[in-house]
Formats: C-alpha cells, sequence, structure tokens
C-alpha cells in the first residue's frame, strides 16, 4: 500500500488541513532552510561536529547527487543502516530529497530479522556503516545488489557491490530533475515497529503524517530552541524529532545515547534546551543524588514518557516543565498534555481531531471506568500511517472498520485522563525498545535442544520490562540455560537477549492448542528460573564507529 500518484498538483490542493509543501517536504524544508537561515546551527553531532542549515543543503544535495548516480529514482526504497550521526542524517534526508523513500534500520538487528527486513524492503541499495557490514555476509540479500560503506574501508561481499564512501562525495554536477513534484502524501519514511503476531511490520508514513506527529508533540517548541535527541535515527522518537526540527527551523544536538551520569553534562555542552526522556530515563534522573548543579543548565522543558516520577517534583529540583504523550510509529501523538501534566501513569488527552475509543474484541464501546482497547483516527487525510510495507493482512488487520487499532489496553478517568494498562498483544518493551516476542522464539527455537518456546514480559527492577523465555526441550535433550544465552547472543539484537530461563516440561495451550500467555506471565519467575544477570552475563549494546583496541 502506498500513496497514490494522481494529476492534481499539491499545489492546487485547497484543503485547509493539508500542509502547504514548503512545510512538510524535506526537498523543500532544505532548500528553503539553506536559503532563509544558512549560518543558523542545524545540528550537533556525537563526533562533535555540527551543521548549518548551508552546511546541510550542501551535505544533502551532494549525497543525493551520489545515489542519483548509483540508480536511485523517485519512489526507490533506500536502506539506512548507519548510528546517530551526520552520516545517517544525510543519507536519510538525501533519500527524501530524490523523492525516494528511506528506510532507517536498526543497528542491531542480524541474521534472521536482518534478513527480514531487507526482504520486506525490496530495497535495492543500502547505505552502511563499516561495522556493520559483516553481518551481511551470511544473509539472503533479497533485491539488494550494492551497498555504500561508511565510517571505514568496504569490503568484497558475495552477491553485493560495495561501494567506498566516494560514492556518496561526488564532484558537483545537475541532479537530474524530478518526474513529479513530491506530494505532502507521498511516502518519506518506512520505520520498521516490533512484531507482536509475526516479523517486524514497516510502517508506511507519509509527510504529512510526520508532520502532525510533530506539531502534535512539540507545539511548545520554538524556533530559538535546541533538541538533544538520545534516541536513535532508526525510531520514531529520533528521526521524526530530527525532521521536526527542519520543520520548525530550530537546532538539534545528536548524541549516541542516553547516560545518566552524562546527561546533565551533555545538555550543559550542548546548551539544549528540551529533550525526551522515554522509559526509565526520569527514573534514572531522579534516583541520582542531588547536587547543587541540578538547575545548572539550560533545560526547560521534557517530555516524560511514560509519566513515571511526581512532575511537581521533578520540576521543582531540575527547574523544567514537564509534557507527557501517547504515540507509537503509526500514529501522531493522539493523547497529550502539559505543562506539568495530571495524574501520574496518565497519558494525557485526546488532542484536536482526534477521535479516540476504547473497545472490546469487536469493537463495541466499553462502558465508562473499563478497559478497552484504544482505536483511533483523525479528521485530517494522511495524519497516520497509511499502511504496512507489503503486508496487506496485518494492514487489513489494524485498519479495520475505519479506525486504527493500537493494540494497547487503556481505562479514563471521570477528567478524561487516559491510562496505559497494559499491551493486548504480546510485545515486551525494554530500556525503551519494543521487541517482539514472535521474533525472541524463533532464534530460540532455533537452538537443537530446543523444542519449543514462549516469551513474555516480566517486571523489571528498573521499570518496563525484562524476557523470560520459558522452553520445552527436544527429546532426550539437555541443555544449560547459560549456553542457550551464548547461543542467542551473536544471533539477536543485545536487548531482545531473555534474561531468565525456565525450562518446563510442556507449554501450557488451550483446547485449540494456543500457547496462554498469561500463564507463564502470572507466573513470572518460579524457583529454578535461570537469571543471566546473577549468572554473571552481562549483554552490553555494540558501539559502532568506536576505534577498536589492538
Amino acid at each position: 500500500m502506498n500513496a497514490k500518484t494522481t494529476e492534481m498538483s499539491p499545489a492546487n490542493v485547497f484543503d485547509p488541513r493539508i500542509p502547504a509543501p514548503e512545510d512538510c517536504i524535506t526537498r523543500l524544508l532544505i532548500d528553503r532552510r539553506g536559503r532563509e537561515t544558512p549560518e543558523k546551527v542545524f545540528s550537533l553531532f556525537p563526533d562533535g561536529s555540527n551543521w548549518t542549515y548551508r552546511q546541510l543543503r550542501d551535505a544533502v544535495v551532494q549525497t543525493a547527487l551520489g545515489l542519483q548516480q548509483l540508480g536511485v529514482k523517485q519512489g526507490d526504497y533506500v536502506l539506512v543502516w548507519m548510528p546517530n550521526g551526520s552520516d545517517a542524517v544525510r543519507a536519510i534526508f538525501a533519500a527524501n530529497y530524490l523523492g525516494a523513500v528511506a528506510v532507517p534500520v536498526n543497528i542491531a538487528y542480524r541474521g534472521r530479522l536482518l534478513e527480514h527486513v531487507i526482504r520486506n524492503s525490496q530495497a535495492k541499495i543500502m547505505v552502511v556503516h563499516a561495522d556493520l557490514q559483516d553481518r551481511l555476509a551470511d544473509i539472503d540479500c533479497s533485491a539488494l545488489t550494492q551497498a555504500v560503506v561508511l565510517g571505514g574501508d568496504s569490503q568484497s561481499h558475495k552477491s553485493l557491490k560495495m561501494h567506498s564512501a566516494a560514492a556518496l562525495s561526488p564532484a558537483p554536477s545537475a541532479l537530474a530533475p524530478l518526474e513529479r513534484p513530491i506530494a505532502p502524501w507521498d511516502t518519506q519514511m518506512v520505520i520498521y515497529t516490533s512484531g507482536t503476531t509475526g516479523p517486524s511490520k514497516g510502517v508506511l508514513t507519509s509527510y504529512i503524517h510526520l508532520h502532525t506527529a510533530g506539531i502534535a508533540s512539540f507545539s511548545y517548541l520554538t524556533p530559538d530552541d535546541r533538541y538533544l535527541i538520545n534516541l536513535p535515527l532508526f525510531h520514531v522518537g529520533g528521526m521524526g524529532v530530527m525532521n521536526y526540527i527542519l520543520i520548525l527551523g530550530a537546532s538539534a544536538a545528536l548524541v549516541e545515547s542516553f547516560q545518566t551520569a552524562k546527561f546533565w553534562h551533555v545538555v550543559r555542552e550542548t546548551k539544549s534546551t528540551s529533550t525526551t526522556l522515554l522509559g526509565v530515563m526520569a527514573t534514572f534522573l531522579v534516583k541520582q543524588p542531588p547536587e547543587d548543579t541540578d538547575r545548572g543548565h539550560g533545560l526547560k522543558s521534557v517530555i516524560m514518557v511514560p509519566l513515571a516520577e511526581d512532575t511537581k517534583e521533578f520540576s521543582k529540583r531540575f527547574g523544567c516543565d514537564v509534557f507527557t504523550v501517547f504515540n507509537m510509529t503509526e500514529i501522531s501523538s493522539p493523547l497529550f498534555d502539559g505543562p506539568n501534566p495530571g495524574p501520574l501513569t496518565s497519558c494525557g488527552k485526546p488532542q484536536k481531531g482526534v477521535d479516540v475509543r476504547l473497545v472490546d474484541e469487536n469493537d463495541c464501546e466499553v462502558a465508562p471506568g473499563q478497559v478497552g482497547e484504544m482505536i483511533l483516527r483523525t479528521d485530517k487525510p494522511w495524519a497516520m500511517n497509511h499502511g504496512y510495507l507489503g503486508n496487506p493482512e496485518a494492514t487489513a488487520r489494524a485498519w479495520r472498520n475505519g479506525w486504527f487499532h493500537t493494540g494497547d489496553a487503556f481505562r479514563t478517568d471521570e477528567h478524561g485522563n487516559y491510562f496505559f494498562v497494559d499491551r493486548m498483544k504480546d510485545a515486551i518493551r525494554r530500556r525503551g525498545e519494543n521487541i517482539s516476542s514472535f521474533e525472541v522464539e524463533m532464534e530460540v527455537c532455533a537452538h537443537p535442544a530446543v523444542k519449543e518456546a514462549a516469551a513474555v514480559a516480566v517486571p523489571s527492577e528498573h521499570g518496563e520490562d525484562e524476557v523470560l523465555v520459558a522452553i520445552s526441550l527436544a527429546p532426550g535433550a539437555e541443555l544449560d540455560p547459560a549456553d542457550l544465552i551464548g547461543f542467542l547472543i551473536p544471533r539477536m539484537a543485545h536487548f531482545m537477549v531473555p534474561r531468565y530461563v525456565r525450562v518446563v516440561d510442556l507449554l501450557p495451550r488451550t483446547p485449540t492448542q494456543k500457547v496462554e500467555k498469561h500463564l507463564i506471565r502470572s507466573e513470572g519467575i518460579v524457583p529454578g528460573t535461570f537469571d543471566r544477570v546473577k549468572a554473571g552475563i552481562n549483554v552490553k549494546r555494540d558501539r559502532i564507529g568506536e576505534k577498536k583496541s589492538a
């Protein structure tokens, strides 16, 4: 499912709900900012460098020329597999500058999950960091035919033509013209979100979608703000913010990741005025010992998701306003509250132009105070996703009866606040990452001693979830859980590796032979459950781009 081309030019659309092309389309915005505010700083980067808006335009246009010379055309999909940094930004925006679709990829992906994303995207070209290219060696690269390697030397590949970084730094030349004007409803990006009943799905996001999400989340920002982006650019919480900084004409400070001990130092060094605190980030900051410098910074506001800390105490201690939103990759921040929002754990109230219902399994409204699945629709065309790439079945399920089904259970109070209750699906959220239980189970079951597996969320002492996997063994097989963890580490993203392993004779099942995960989840960590942390097995994320010692 993709945006359809019509004979009507975007300039001839008079619907006031549709943003003007020059306010939402990457190509037009980059040209406009480079023309209007060329010397204003667009972004600081993790390596200490920075770009003005003029330098952003120069880098994007040159990169776009390189991609075009490699055969990228309007409407093509371009995989970008890079850590946070200027190379990721220029590659993503360059694809959009050509009217192509940028497909940022999680740098933790490997093996079967990486293979799925490449196959699903049907992209013919990838921009990849040198430290990641080894993971392409033993997988099916599907339609992919070439890759540009940045951040180091390129290696040979059995089926891909590998280009050095010079391919994206060609000599100045005129870009070939677009086949047609880029429209606000065209697909801007495909952002992969975790699968729950199947592999990860590629969310089709239009220019209008990301424009709407930005305004809904950051209406309090001004062009004078600098937003600290501590989330990865392959998440909507990272690239979506960077995209809105361009829309607003503000400034960003892009860092590799959130680090509690360095957070306030980074805020001061980058002169950031706002940021997102996702998951346990706010809790980690609150648990740090109070210091005289707690207010010695320029941070004026934070978005706290979820609303897990006393906002008044947080504001009093750190001297900044707190906002909260509820969002998913597929939607556009339908709930919002702040500054200094209502009751603890609230996700906010519905935004103007958004219809919200809580329903049962038949899409019938539940009574006030009861728990139901949140479903949504908006009065603006293209303001939410327009499907899942190459997955019409999942698109139909999500959009049944004309409403988008979030798969999340909510309740409301008498004041109209919405409260997240639980996931109605089997996704797990750990350290800010959504994890597909299906994908964990697939990798666990790849071990020859494992007959079947069920992955569930169990509470973490830090908030959010930890991953517990219950397994039954093949007849006659024996397995040390530590050996299973060792088997999984090179096959999985670091955040997906289970912390807990339970070995059971049989997984509990319904009469129709579906695994009753709720029973495993409710039993939780029983005596005899293996805990890899207590066993001294700590799994850390790869540091992409760092110099390695000899």
